[in-house]
This record gives structure tokens, sequence and C-alpha cells, in this order.
């Protein structure tokens, strides 16, 4: 629109403009302005009049005013638990990918002779707590005075864990019980020999001589070694046990002053789990505890009593991280033991406590016996299959070489009918003609001199 000369006509649409103007003036003012006589006036009062309704709140038309249902009940219900339910999943799988990392971190192993479990089903678990002495010498504690080679297994649990009960029942056999040699152990060491020889060369001969010798069937190892310890118990910031007495052991570092409720970092637990030589002061005098490795057995049973008590007590979101995070340190598995398997167990023990575990010592006896290899130990019959029937029930197996007795000769079990250890019928196991009738063995009893777990 240009610039209009005196005496020109203004064109339509300049006078529509204008005239839009006055109308909206004159409405400012109250008035009713004409627009009949401009081009379009119609239409602009149109405008106009639905500028006015939509002021007052008023549709510009029937029907076409938009509205905003309200929420139903229902809406209202399902939209938040939608919600939660999106959010628990992104968590869920949030923590299934970080027990995947963890998993990962954790060494695993070819293990031979394992018997496949099904899910849900009670299972054998191998725990070797290894000591490697690659390299070691007696002022690292392991108690050698020269370098050597090899390795050996200190601790020898099988962990029978019944899922439908929630219970662990742990058979633990002493290092120095003397088995006979199968496989290729037969070959290195004789045809008897104890039973931590079989673990020189790796998981697969100590499986392999434990099902030959016992007729327990083995579904999983682990394997737990000294180094990652400390770090473990560490993690849950300490385990507390009670010393009645001063106690000492030269060849682990133990050396407790003070008796009373005390809290053990890493390396003290480690001194009293290893301990072989314990001693205790009475009025002054230091007392020995004769019983080497028995002895050391019952302190780690309590020992695993005191950790499960301090991971049930204090272990918050951090304390877990270094935890899971110092697993894998001193962790090695089967290849078998999947991820599954574990987060199955995780659910199925979590409220796991110190009275679901059972802890026995697999019976032996030295008496009447001469060796030529020193103060070994050897099963005693029945009373071992009669420990064996009560625990592990129709699993055992009739064993095909069985460990020596003082005889020097392998002893086959006798027959044994007990009721087995998670709800079965009767079993009768082993080749003996005749069965023995079961006799209660009791569980691991604590020495009065021994620490025991506290709740500081």
């Amino acid at each position: 629109m240009g610039i209009r000369r005196r005496g020109e006509t203004p064109d339509p649409s300049e006078r529509g403009l204008r005239a839009l103007g006055d109308q909206v003036e004159g409405r400012a003012r109250g008035e009713r302005v004409a627009t009949g006589d401009v081009a379009g006036g119609e239409r602009l009062r149109a405008l106009g009049d639905a500028i006015d309704r939509h002021a007052k709140g008023r549709p510009s038309a029937p029907g076409r005013r938009r509205t905003r249902k309200p929420w139903s009940t229902r809406r209202k219900v399902l939209t938040p638990l939608v919600a939660l339910l999106v959010l628990a999943l992104v968590a869920v799988g949030g923590l299934y990918a970080y027990a995947r990392y963890r998993y990962g971190q954790i060494e695993k192993v070819t293990v031979a002779y394992l018997r496949p479990v099904p899910s849900g089903q009670p299972f054998n678990l191998l725990v070797i707590g290894s000591d490697s002495r690659l390299g070691a010498k007696a002022s690292t504690g392991v108690g050698t005075s020269t370098e050597v080679t090899g390795q050996r297994s200190d601790v020898v649990m099988i962990w029978h864990v019944v899922p439908a009960t929630k219970t662990i029942t742990i058979l633990s056999i002493p290092r120095d019980t003397m088995t006979q040699m199968v496989g290729e152990g037969a070959t290195e060491f004789g045809r008897f020999n104890r039973i931590n020889a079989s673990y020189n060369s790796g998981p697969s001969l100590l499986v392999e001589t434990i099902e030959d010798n016992f007729g327990i069937p083995i579904n999983h190892v682990v394997e737990v070694d000294f180094s990652g310890f400390k770090g473990a118990v560490n993690a849950v910031g300490g385990v507390y046990m009670d010393f009645r007495y001063p106690a000492r052991d030269a060849w682990s570092g133990l050396d407790v002053t003070t008796t009373g409720c005390k809290l053990l970092d890493g390396t003290e637990a480690l001194a009293v789990a290893r301990s072989r030589h314990y001693q205790y002061e009475v009025d002054g005098q230091w007392i020995d505890t004769p019983v080497g490795d028995l002895g050391r057995i019952k302190r780690q049973d309590a020992f695993l009593r005191a950790l499960v008590d301090a991971a049930k007590r204090g272990l918050n979101p951090l304390k877990l991280n270094a935890f899971l995070g110092s697993i894998p340190q001193g962790l090695v598995i089967d290849k078998t033991f999947s991820l599954d398997d574990m987060l199955h167990l995780v659910v199925d023990f979590h409220s796991l406590t110190p009275d679901a575990i059972t802890t026995y010592t697999l019976p032996t006896t030295t008496i009447g016996a001469v060796t030529p290899w020193g103060d070994v130990l050897f099963v005693n019959q029945p009373a071992d299959q009669d420990l064996l029937t009560k625990i592990f029930g129709s699993e055992l197996f009739p064993p095909v070489a069985p460990p020596p007795g003082t005889t020097l000769q392998p002893e086959y079990p006798p027959a044994v009918s007990a009721s087995v250890s998670h709800g079965d019928a009767e079993a009768t196991v082993g080749p003996g003609a005749a069965t023995v009738s079961t006799t209660v063995t009791s569980p691991n009893a604590t020495p009065t001199f021994d620490p025991t777990p506290c709740t500081p």
C-alpha cells in the first residue's frame, strides 16, 4: 500500500482496514459501528463477534469447543501402576546387568566328573580352601622352610544345599585323611595318600577322588584362595568373635592378647581360620591344642557363622558393592556354575541365618595305625557311612575305590539304612551284606577354648 496523494480515492482494502480500526475503537467505547459500506464488512463484523464471544468464555460455534475429558477411576489406578512397573523393570534390568558384570569377573575353570542336577533339587558344592604354595616360605605363614611348587587343599568342605528347606549342611573332610589315589594321582602319589594331595594339579582329580572313595556326587566346585579372603571380610566391616582366653598361633599369625567380643579384620580373621597350632592362655600358662587340623575345622565353622552374622547385620549398598567387588579376587568356580544358578541361590537363601547351617566333620581314627606318612587320619567305619547317609541319603552311590583303614587295606562301607536329609523315604546305601542301624551323630561341638561368634 503506497502513499495516497491528496484528492485520490482510497482503494477498497484500505477502506476495509480503516473500518476495522473504527469498529474496534467503537467497541472499546461501547458503540456499534456500521460496516455495511465497507468491502468485506460482514466478515469483519463476524470476526469481531467471534472475538467478543471468546473473551466471554462462550464457544465460537455450537459443537466446536474442545474439552478435556476427566480421568476415569480405572485410568487413575492403572497409570501409576504402569509407571511403577516400568521403573521396576528398569531397576531389575540394571541389577541383572550389574550381576552379569560381576559374574564375568569371576574366573571359571573346566572341572571333570561333575554330575548335573535338576533345577531346584538338592545339590553338593565342593568348597576348596586353597593356598597356592608356589614360592612360599615359612615367613609367609604357610609353614615351609624352602620354596615349593604346586598347591594343596587346606580346606575340603562339601556343602549339601537343600533349596526346599533353605538349609545347608557342611561336611568337612580333614586334609590329612588317607584316601585311595585314582586316575593320574595313583601314578604321582602312590596307591594311598592324603586327600589334599589330590588337589595338586587342580580340582578335577579331587572331585574324582571324593566320588570314587566316598560315593558322594559333586555337582559344582568353588575354590576360595586365601589372598581374596581378607578382602571379603574387610568389605563387610569385619567379623565379631568372642575369645574366652588369650590365643596365639605363630604359624598363622594369630595373636589375641585380651578376652571378650572382638572385631576382627581380614588379616586377623584369616589367622583364626588357618590356625592349626592353636594355643590359649590360662593363668599365665600357654596350653597347646594337639588336635591340629580337626581343631582348625571347628574354628572355620565358627568363623562361617560369624561371617553370615556380619553380612546380615551391616551390608548396606556401599558395603555390598565392595563385598561383590572383592569376591572375584579370590574365587574360582566351575564353568557349569551359571549366573542363573547363583541368582537362584541368592533368592532362595537371602534370609539365611547361622541356625540354618549345620556342620559335621568326617569321623576319623588313628588307633592301631603305623604308617610311613607321619601324622595322618584314617576313615572310621561304620561311623563314616552312618554320617554320609544321614547327610546325603539316597544320593550316595557305592564307591569304586574306598579309602584304606588302619590296616592299610581298602574298607568298603557297610550298608546303612537311614532317613535321608531331604525328606525322601528310607534308603540303604553301600555294598556290605549287613545293615547297620543309624546312630545319631552330633554336629561339631565348639571347644570352650575356641572363639565363637558374638554380637557387640
